[in-house]
């Protein structure tokens, strides 16, 4: 049996022991669990865990490699991955690289050998808390105190958003995408329905955006408090009425503070591909992957032109939302979600036809 030679250390003190893969580099971040089975190379590439530690429920992980082709943004930025059972040998015929050398390559550490249900019943009781990946000869003490004098980053969004414009080009409807820590499959399923995207930096000004002329603007997702960004959600209230808008995840959490709602963090947050929303307009449930640790306050919007759409059928918290004068909407949860369920894909050919008709409008 092989040594311990890695460490988790989280904030109250508690200590996790198990063996290291990936870099070994020392690694802070915001403890997280995630519960899909599947899907661990979209997590680790999505923008939305950066300066995330993100805790796999699923036992067994890397076991069928990663591919040139499933990453959501070519830098990945979480902090860590924590497992059950690392495979070091993994059998797919998609497989290139295994887990191990990826993380190695990007400078991820991991640990493996973790009680993870453990882990994850402190989390779900007590809520995410800050942890260290860290060598097993570091004093525990020494560690902790510099764990508890480290503060997170409040500026996540600027860390992961794109610096510089650019096009994707298309035939369809011109859309600008605005860019808060935006997942591939968001660009992919835009380009699949032909749209002409142009994707651009989160802080971009409301004048530079309509100077692109487009028929409409996505909202993408992306990581920490919506707070964070208030340049952002002025933005987008002079946005509002000028084109259809679509948000997801911190893009319907902006547009939420721009109608005048609030948003506030969630105990622990909600993060895999098994989520069930509850339309309210149809009363369909949908199988939704989702990723956010922040939630729209639904008391908040009673004053303001916004209405509930869909709410979680686990926790009650709000999925969704529409404007009621404007072709706009939102929700939490990934309709781009891959790997995952696609029971929500059809929001993007909502967004097309709130495209289609607004032109039509315009042109009678």
């Amino acid at each position: 049996m092989y040594k311990y030679n890695k460490q988790l250390v989280l904030e109250d003190g508690t200590v996790y022991k198990g063996y290291g893969f990936g870099s070994d580099v020392e690694m802070t971040g915001e403890v997280v669990f995630n519960t899909a089975m599947t899907g661990y190379q979209e997590t680790l590439s999505d923008p939305s865990y950066n300066g995330q530690i993100v805790t796999f429920t699923y036992p067994l992980i890397g076991n069928y490699g990663i591919n040139r082709y499933d990453y959501e943004t070519i830098n990945p930025s979480i902090k860590g991955m924590v497992v059950r059972e690392h495979c070091s040998k993994p059998s797919n015929f998609r497989c290139e690289y295994t887990l191990d050398d990826v993380l190695k390559s990007l400078n991820i550490p991991g640990i493996s050998g973790i009680d993870t249900r453990s882990l994850t019943r402190k989390i779900r009781k007590f809520g995410t808390i800050k942890g260290v990946i860290t060598d097993i000869n570091n004093d525990v003490e020494v560690v902790l105190s510099k764990l508890r004098n480290t503060d997170l980053p409040n500026d996540q969004i600027s860390q992961v958003s794109t610096t510089r414009s650019f096009l994707s080009s298309g035939r369809g409807h011109r859309v600008v995408l605005l860019d808060c820590g935006a997942k591939s499959g968001i660009l992919r399923e835009l380009n699949y329905r032909d749209c002409d995207v142009i994707v651009m930096p989160y802080n971009t000004s409301y004048k530079e955006i309509l100077r692109q002329n487009p028929d409409g603007i996505m909202l993408s997702n992306g990581p920490g408090d919506p707070e964070d960004v208030m340049e952002t959600v002025e933005t987008i209230k002079k946005l509002i009425g000028k084109v259809p808008i679509f948000g997801i995840c911190m893009g319907h959490q902006l547009l939420a503070l721009a109608c005048g709602a609030k948003t506030y963090k969630l105990k622990f947050g909600h993060r895999g591909a098994n989520q069930p929303v509850k339309n309210l307009l149809t009363g369909r449930v949908d199988i939704t992957s989702q990723n956010h640790g922040y939630a729209v306050d639904i008391n908040s919007l009673e004053n303001t032109d916004l209405e509930l759409t869909h709410i979680a059928v686990n926790d009650g918290t709000c999925e969704g939302l529409r404007h009621k004068k404007y072709p706009i909407f939102s929700v939490q949860y990934h309709p781009e979600a891959s790997p995952g369920p696609h029971d929500s894909s059809y929001l993007f050919d909502e967004f097309i036809s709130n495209m289609q008709k607004t032109k039509q409008s315009t042109n009678n």
